[in-house]
């Protein structure tokens, strides 16, 4: 049998390294699939329950890996269904291939069923790379560039086959005349990034000076953790976390501050607020509010794209390259600093912030504090665990009371910030990591929406991996928390029965109908023991914990307008107007 296009596209693919492959069948990839069949032998082939949730489980794959994720959707609907875990992809920077079918060539412009103008569609999230493969000779061409363009800017590439396409025969080496193209595997050992040695010693004089430096650290500080924290030791710098470089730097270090912005911490909040210096390194945090007022510190920024320097601040020394590369070629300019006051402080606030988590989480709720919740988890979290977040008011407490080890991974979407990522991100790290334990904390909507299918996907794989235990720690609130929260902060409105409740639903009874542990935590006493089973258990494990809906998500430090928003939500009435009073203004406006 002749070797179809198909076929030497997944030849291709095995030849990038790609093993894995996230996707949905649809009668637009045929060839692909009996191309997919002939060689099952080579790749995992992941069958998500939905294109998005196989988008969103390619950009973990990335994440987890630093690899390009792969994902496989059919034409129209299912390469419209990939689109929000792309744009996931897209904005959190990671290297993504989507491989979509289209209906046969001759269809195309007779308003032919689910025909859709993928090229338009694809145009933004994939902009970089964006191809139809309109002949066999250029699928050699195209999977080289899609992967390669992939790597280097870190971004999503697409390539749309149409089936007749792939079923015809494939030309595996294109004849050697005008027109035609010749390329090549391989990525390039990553070459070091770093600025020229007269910026190197203006910013290092600025942090020499300083008398209290911060460092704020993100992504694009993944790798470079030994390198932050040599500066950080050698200034007697703090150093705070974009919520995306949670996992760049362990929390158990006395100087490390936490999460910064929205989702942070009171030390953190501090440190930028009291800092006459600061060195932000692979961040990109865009909240204005929680860096210094302009001309109150001297600002330093690493990015390895120049074009988002001195976009959130006005930097007096801007440096363009690698985050571990520059501080690592920053480093020798610097002076230890003698007197350590500075840092002192610092730790001294994180040490009384961790005190006050712990004592925040251990208040009661009704009937579950959900900080209870992922505090009992921290301390228990196997090493090298896996960790994700839904977005929602379970990013709050991730970021605030989850620590982070040395040699754990962390993640949720941190920039679309979309609902839905988090059972999807679990899954991918059992497949690219199947020895080591992942953890998600997800809320009730986002399982309503996404969760509950994509833990059908959970059933149907976790007997092939090696270790399986994978918990999904579910926020049962019947609510749909931080819209509620943020409505009642940033508009003073009180809590809309009719948007904002969610339907009950027992997660636990329906992951032991799946095959999975099922367990029901209704007291905060059950807390620490349902974690300890979930870490011993011999499966994937569902922890459905019925939490208090009104203990607040707010930052630490909140500002005049918002406690007007307060009053002013109360005065309205609001459904949970004697839980908001016994909770918000007891953590709050008395704190």
């Amino acid at each position: 049998m002749a070797k179809t296009t198909a076929d030497f596209m997944l030849e291709r693919l095995t030849e990038w390294g790609v093993r894995n492959i996230y996707g949905y069948p649809g009668d637009g990839i045929s060839s692909t699939l009996e191309a997919l069949e002939k060689s099952i032998d080579r790749f995992t082939f992941v069958q998500a329950r939905h294109e998005e949730e196989a988008a969103f489980m390619a950009c973990a794959h990335a994440k987890w890996t630093g690899e390009p994720g792969v994902c496989l959707a059919t034409s129209g609907p299912g390469g419209i269904h990939l689109l929000n875990g792309l744009y996931d992809a897209k904005l959190d920077h990671q290297p993504v291939v989507a491989i979509v079918g289209q209906q046969d060539r001759a269809a195309l412009g007779g308003s032919y069923q689910q025909e859709v103008d993928l090229l338009t569609l694809f145009k933004d999230v994939a902009h970089n790379y964006v191809h139809y493969c309109q002949s066999p000779a250029q699928m050699r061409h195209l999977i080289d560039r899609a992967f390669r363009i992939a790597k280097a800017k870190r971004c999503v590439t697409a390539i749309i086959l149409p089936d007749d396409v792939g079923e015809e025969d494939a030309v595996e080496s294109p004849p050697h005349e005008h027109g035609t193209v010749h390329s090549g595997i391989g990525y390039p050992s990553k070459p070091r990034s770093f600025p020229p040695e007269d910026e190197l010693r203006r910013a290092a004089a600025i942090l020499n000076e300083a008398k209290k430096p911060a460092i704020m650290i993100g992504a694009g500080a993944m790798g470079a953790g030994a390198e932050v924290r040599a500066v950080a030791e050698t200034l007697g710098a703090g150093v705070c976390k974009a919520l995306l470089g949670k996992a760049a730097l362990p929390d158990d270090l006395p100087y490390v501050t936490g999460q910064m912005g929205l989702l942070g911490t009171s030390p953190s909040w501090d440190l930028m607020m009291d800092c006459d210096a600061f060195l932000m390194a692979g961040s990109g945090f865009p909240y204005a509010e929680f860096l210094p007022e302009e001309g109150k510190a001297r600002g330093i920024q690493i990015d390895i794209d120049p074009g988002m320097l001195s976009i959130r601040y006005p930097m007096e020394v801007n440096l363009a390259g690698d985050s571990r590369d520059t501080l690592a070629a920053l480093l020798p300019y610097l002076e230890r600093k003698s007197d350590r006051s500075w840092q002192e402080k610092i730790e001294k606030n994180v040490a009384k912030w961790w005190e006050g988590v712990e004592k925040r989480a251990m208040h009661e709720g009704d009937p579950v504090n959900p900080q209870r919740l992922f505090w009992e988890c921290s301390s228990r979290l196997p090493d090298g665990a896996i960790i994700s977040a839904d977005s929602g008011s379970s990013a709050n407490w991730y970021a605030r009371a989850i620590k982070i080890r040395e040699g754990m991974k962390a993640s949720l979407s941190g920039t679309l910030a979309t609902m839905c990522p988090g059972v999807p991100y679990a899954t991918a790290a059992k497949f690219t990591y199947p020895d080591r334990v992942a953890v998600s904390f997800v809320g009730d909507g986002a399982m309503q929406m996404l969760g509950n299918a994509a833990l059908m996907t959970i059933a149907k794989y976790w007997r092939a991996w090696e270790d399986p235990r994978c918990v999904i720690a579910v926020v049962n609130n019947q609510d749909l928390n931080q819209v509620t929260w943020e409505m009642r902060a940033m508009g003073g409105f009180p809590k809309l029965e009719e948007t904002q409740k969610v339907p009950p639903f027992d997660y636990a009874a329906y992951a032991a109908s799946l095959g999975l542990t099922g367990l029901r935590v209704e007291h905060p006493d059950q807390i620490g023991p349902a974690w300890d089973q979930a870490f011993a258990a011999d499966r994937p494990v569902v922890i459905d914990c019925v939490c208090d809906a009104s203990i607040p998500t707010l930052p630490p430090k909140i500002t005049s307008q918002q406690r007007k928003n307060y009053f002013s939500t109360l005065m309205k009435g609001d459904p949970d107007e004697g839980a908001i009073i016994k909770n918000a203004f007891k953590r709050y406006f008395t704190s």
